[in-house]
């Protein structure tokens, strides 16, 4: 009768954050991003050694540096896990609006570093790269659109999601950035195609990047000489491809033995973009198949926990997230075996790499949020008309 009239109290969940948040995560993605950030740390003690020597620093100055980046994106992947759907928006939103303020901002304060593209800041003991900070905020932010398209009188998410899309392809390809704008554009054609994307639509996405490189090719000397290198059939064996070609090679089935690897002394990104060559030297094709099965587990299972997930814009936002994680691995190893041209990408929570790192945690804890199991029908209960 109290109830009748006053109305019934919410009941409250009483169950604390840390038991809460350990009973609904997926265990086996945070045990498998531990352990890519083991053997990072592994591969860095092999990598980095020759390149603190040339640049005068104690011999492990570069794996200090990367267990202290690598322990820092661990807490922060943590945290954000922690958090419900609602706050990772708003941190989400918040995090794209400053990347994407600080990506307008490098052709003025950027620099290159001698690498021919304005892609950092250099604050003097660390450097920053605003467009791995600003690949997970877009996710975020286009996940939302995506799913407010979806409401009865919603926006016109679809077309808004669009135009910020090009719009940051357009400022990355400045830089030039051509690997990130791929990653970008593909990210949110998973999305978009996910969101109920007419198929002639992708078609005439696909047709005008086609175009859009073949502009690029003609107007960028820098990619055109990647492109070039690419598609000749003789690597020239002083470049970073050829190196990285002769260590996988070297490598084999269980590669040359710990610390006699080669091509850490002379390739000059051997702790970053091709750190995949150094494990393949000196532990062969057995390290690279385990680090391949650690990346495919995460996305894999991320995706069939999403499959049950009701949410649009959950279901939208950790696909994003999964699939922009998986392909960035897929082109960081894919341009150390010369299957694809050079990008200038790191393998996540592998490569050094202070930005990549706490970029990846901030990435992979919204994923990990994500995924968590909650208290909800199936979805195929929406589909038979029976869901709330």
């Amino acid at each position: 009768m109290t109830e009748m009239v006053y109305g019934a109290l919410p009941i409250r969940d009483s169950e604390p954050i840390l038991p809460k948040w350990a009973r609904t995560l997926d265990k086996w993605s945070i045990g498998c991003v531990l352990i890519l950030f083991l053997i990072g740390l592994l591969l860095g003690l092999a990598a980095s050694v020759p390149l603190a020597e040339r640049n005068n620093f104690q011999p492990f100055h570069y794996v200090q540096r990367q267990a202290f980046f690598g322990g820092l994106a661990l807490v922060t992947m943590i945290a954000v896990s922690m958090m419900s759907p609602v706050m990772v928006r708003r941190l989400g939103t918040l995090g794209f609006l400053g990347a994407f303020v600080a990506l307008a901002l490098l052709p003025v304060f950027g620099t290159d570093f001698g690498k021919g593209a304005v892609r950092w800041f250099s604050l003097g003991f660390a450097s920053v790269q605003p467009s791995e900070f600003l690949k997970p905020g877009f996710v975020v932010i286009s996940a939302w659109l995506l799913s407010a398209n979806q409401q009865i009188n919603g926006p016109p998410g679809k077309l808004y999601s669009f135009i910020l899309a090009m719009l940051i392809v357009g400022m990355l390809v400045m830089q030039p950035d051509f690997g990130q704008a791929c990653l970008v554009l593909f990210g949110w054609g998973v999305m978009y195609f996910v969101a109920g994307a007419p198929m002639l639509l992708l078609v005439i996405m696909a047709v005008l990047v086609v175009l859009g490189g073949t502009l690029a090719y003609s107007s960028s000397d820098h990619f055109a000489r990647r492109i070039d290198g690419f598609l000749n059939p003789d690597v020239d064996p002083t470049t970073q491809l050829g190196y990285a070609t002769n260590a996988i090679r070297e490598g084999g089935l269980f590669g040359v033995g710990v610390g006699e690897g080669q091509v850490k002394w002379s390739l000059p990104d051997a702790h970053t973009d091709f750190i995949i060559a150094v494990a393949a030297e000196e532990y062969g094709l057995i390290l690279v198949m385990i680090i391949i099965a650690l990346y495919g587990t995460i996305v894999i299972r991320s995706l069939f926990r999403l499959m049950r997930e009701r949410d649009p814009f959950i279901r939208l936002a950790g696909t994003g997230l999964a699939a922009m994680f998986g392909v960035q691995a897929m082109i960081n190893m894919g341009v150390a075996v010369r299957l694809l041209p050079a990008k200038g990408m790191t393998l996540p929570f592998v490569s050094y790499g202070g930005s990549s790192l706490i970029a990846g945690g901030i990435a992979l804890g919204m994923l990990l949020a994500f995924t968590r199991s909650r208290p909800q029908g199936e979805i195929g209960d929406i589909l038979r008309g029976r869901g709330r």
